[in-house]
């Protein structure tokens, strides 16, 4: 697989210094960080006797001017064996009984070899923070190998790369138990006495850890119908009018919102993620991109790819309204955590639909803290470059930035295997295996595709080709005719997206072909 790959610091010269880092209406403190070694002893405990469970370091004051340290932290702790049993081999369970831990919202499983999968079964129960209520055991999706990055790139051998669960959230924790059970395979064996069924037990990944992802505090809800009474009247440029004060803009002014004591590697990565959105009428520090309506989106598409279009799509330009979407520094990304580049595909040719596996039981004010928990786990936990997804999609149809390098560029991600390059991956919020996805939804996910395929030439209710770079339903370097919108299902042996939502794929790309004007 080739990618195009870009170095962040090279987006605009003009941008550089010039976007206030904290997120808005985030309340920050020190990140945990900090492993956590594990017993396996039972405490008692209940709420008014418990010791208080550990408080990261407060943080230092803010000066006037400068930004504040982003929330969040993962706790990271070794699983111990669960079992008495004391015969020789590896232990068949293992786990964490109930004990006290820093707050925390998402959980997952990883282990040391992204190349072994995990054949058992994961449950945790968590204790709601502040109570001595204890939630039933919840289990967590185990086969999650499918989302990554495709085999032989850079992110795949970084080395850093772990294998993992699907993440879970579960909300503000402070007490948590888990126990990983080994898969038995029953099969035949013949002896002096004839056939006899045996039960070997599947041995369990070495290094297993569980992950506590806090993704900080929530982010108050923002409606965009509600615009800040005190703030001036938005001023919308046309993107080529963007690009021309980009150019002309003084290479070392810092404009009089940033503070001059912010850290340059952190105030560049946070530029970078925005500047790179400054075509789409996104000024920089930008917590949303506007919709568009079809006029105007048809007029972005000629001065964002006026050079690549034939004559006949000049004259008749399929693309949907451009949809809002948050971006990434609307929901509140850490922009330290990830890698400083970008790397870009050729073009987007097909759109990968997926569940995240993390369950429903989230409010759509908590979109951005999932999303914020989920980047952490992609990045911290399990040694990816930045979050897997291009986009993510929550329960009431808001629509978010996923990995960094801008939403109208063709971004590598990692988020099918084999099928990453000419594509993006469109991950939703919660579990749809046996839950059928919000009408807002599946409706998102329309105007989604209609807009970023609009921006290659591609029909939502066509087929194209794509080249695996190998997996387990097609060998590497096989032409595969796939959907333009398919489910990750159609490019790897998975459940994702849930089957609940992959059977609405065919309502979605009607919808986006008719949004497109086919």
């Amino acid at each position: 697989m080739r990618g195009l790959l870009a170095s962040s610091i090279g987006v605009t010269c003009a941008a550089a210094l010039a976007l206030p880092l904290t997120p808005p209406a985030t309340a920050a403190h020190a990140p945990v960080g900090a492993s956590v070694s594990a017993t396996a002893a039972r405490p008692v405990s209940t709420a008014a006797a418990r010791p208080a469970p550990a408080r990261p370091a407060e943080a230092e004051p803010a000066r006037t001017g400068s930004a504040p340290t982003l929330p969040g932290g993962t706790q990271s702790l070794p699983l111990a064996p669960r079992t008495h049993d004391r015969t020789l081999g590896p232990a068949t369970e293992q786990g964490l009984f109930r004990q006290d831990v820093r707050h925390f919202s998402l959980v997952g499983v990883i282990w040391d070899d992204p190349d072994v999968e995990l054949h058992g079964r994961v449950q945790v129960r968590t204790r709601a923070a502040g109570t001595d209520v204890w939630s039933g055991w919840q289990d967590v999706e185990t086969h999650n190998a499918d989302h990554a990055a495709d085999p032989d790139t850079a992110e795949r051998t970084s080395g850093r790369v772990r294998g993992a669960t699907a993440p879970l959230w579960v909300g503000d924790s402070d007490g948590v138990e888990v126990r990983v059970r080994a898969e038995t395979e029953p099969r035949t064996e013949d002896t002096a006495r004839g056939p006899r069924t045996a039960t070997p037990t599947m041995p369990l990944p070495a290094g297993l850890r569980l992950e506590l992802v806090d993704p900080g505090q929530e982010t108050p809800p923002q409606d965009p119908a509600a615009p800040d009474p005190a703030a001036p009247d938005p001023v919308v440029e046309e993107p080529s009018v963007q690009r021309a004060l980009a150019v002309t803009a003084p290479r070392h002014t810092v404009p009089r919102h940033i503070a001059p004591t912010a850290e340059p590697a952190e105030a560049l990565a946070a530029v970078d993620a925005s500047a790179v959105n400054i075509e789409l009428s996104a000024p920089l520090g930008a917590t949303e991109i506007p919709a568009l309506d079809r006029q105007a989106t048809e007029r972005e598409l000629l001065a964002l790819r006026d050079g690549e279009l034939t004559t006949a799509q000049r004259a008749k330009p399929y693309i949907g309204p451009r949809p809002r979407i948050v971006t990434r520094r609307g929901w509140g990304a850490d922009e330290k955590l990830r890698e400083k580049k970008f790397v870009y595909t050729k073009k987007v040719k097909a759109a990968f639909v997926h569940h995240t596996a993390s369950g429903n039981g989230y409010r759509c004010a908590q979109a951005s803290s999932v999303i914020r928990g989920i980047y952490r786990y992609h990045v911290k936990s399990m040694g990816w470059r930045d979050v897997g997804y291009n986009f993510l999609v929550d329960k009431c149809g808001n629509i978010y930035e996923g990995r960094a390098g801008g939403v109208a560029k063709p971004v590598l991600g990692a988020h099918t295997l084999g099928f990453n390059t000419n594509s993006m991956g469109i991950a939703v919020l919660g579990s749809h295996g046996g839950t059928k996805p919000p009408a807002a939804t599946v409706k998102a996910i329309a105007r989604l595709t209609a807009w970023k395929l609009g921006l290659h030439g591609a029909n939502p209710r066509g087929k194209t080709y794509l080249k695996s770079g190998g997996g387990n339903l097609y060998r590497k370097g096989k032409n595969v005719r796939l959907n333009v919108i398919s489910g990750h299902r159609d490019g790897f042996a998975t459940e994702c997206p849930g089957w609940q939502l992959y059977r609405k794929l065919g309502t979605t790309r009607t919808t986006a072909a008719r949004l497109q004007g086919r």
